[in-house]
Formats: C-alpha cells, structure tokens, sequence
C-alpha cells in the first residue's frame, strides 16, 4: 500500500479515540505506516494492581497488545477487527508512567490475519510482548434492531 493511500495519523486518531475505553486509557498515535502502529499510553494511578509495589496491572499490558496489534490493520481494513486469539508474555513490571507499545502486521490474510506487538515503559524497557489472531474477512450486515 502506497503512503499516499493511508488514512493520516490525525484520522487513525479519531478513529481509536471513539471508544471511551481507548479514551480512558489515554491513546495517542505516534506513529503510523501501512503494516505498523505506535501509540503511546498516558500513565493512569487506576492502573496500579498492588498499593506497595506500584507495578501495573497485566491486564491493561494484554489490552494495549491486543489493540496496538489490531489497530496496525487500520491502513488495510480501515477499523479494528475482532480478535480470534491471543497470547500475551510478561517480560518485568510496569512501573508507573507512560507505556509505548509498537504494532505491526505479521501476516495479512483475507479472513484472518496475525499481529504482534511489544509494549514499553517509560525508560524504554521490554515490559510485555504478544501476538493476535484477528478476523479480517467481510464482515455480516448488521441487522436491523
């Protein structure tokens, strides 16, 4: 896909800021290409699992790996797209601050396709890394209610 086909980062924005979840979790897109994403999570004190050891939840670490790596589909299925599977690997703790987790399309198919993402700390550090199966074939019109 050529670069002057893909939608801009302004307007992957948009798209990943619709959902109050990603808006909770305070997503910015960084940067943006045809097979990859990086997006940047604004530390939240809500995160903390443990009040002593301060380290974050794994939870929020396996939903910025499954979103990240579904939204590097963006330039090719232009939304995100359910996930089939997924596994997720925990690497240190994630201590307070900003996450940065980085995307990319492994394998792109016309039913489902296969991403992977990592997700860093605030120092740069490997704090999680994951992969995900996501359907990317046509989806079924949606039935009137």
């Amino acid at each position: 896909m050529s670069d002057a086909a893909l939608p801009s980062i302004e307007q992957v924005q948009a798209l990943i800021g619709r959902a109050p979840f990603h808006q909770w979790l305070g997503l910015e897109v960084v940067r943006f290409s045809a097979d990859e994403i990086e997006v940047k999570a604004k530390w939240r004190e809500e995160w903390i699992v443990n009040p002593e050891r301060r380290y974050t939840h794994g939870g929020v670490l396996a939903a910025l790996v499954d979103l990240v790596a579904d939204w590097a589909l963006t330039a090719r299925c232009g939304c995100a797209v359910p996930t089939i599977d997924m596994r997720v690997d925990y690497h240190r703790a994630a201590m307070p601050g900003d996450l940065v987790t980085k995307g990319k399309v492994v394998k792109f198919g016309s039913q489902f396709s296969v991403c992977e993402a990592q997700v860093f700390d605030h120092e740069g550090q490997l704090v999680a890394s994951g992969r995900g199966t996501y359907f990317t074939g046509a989806m079924a019109p949606r039935s009137p209610a």
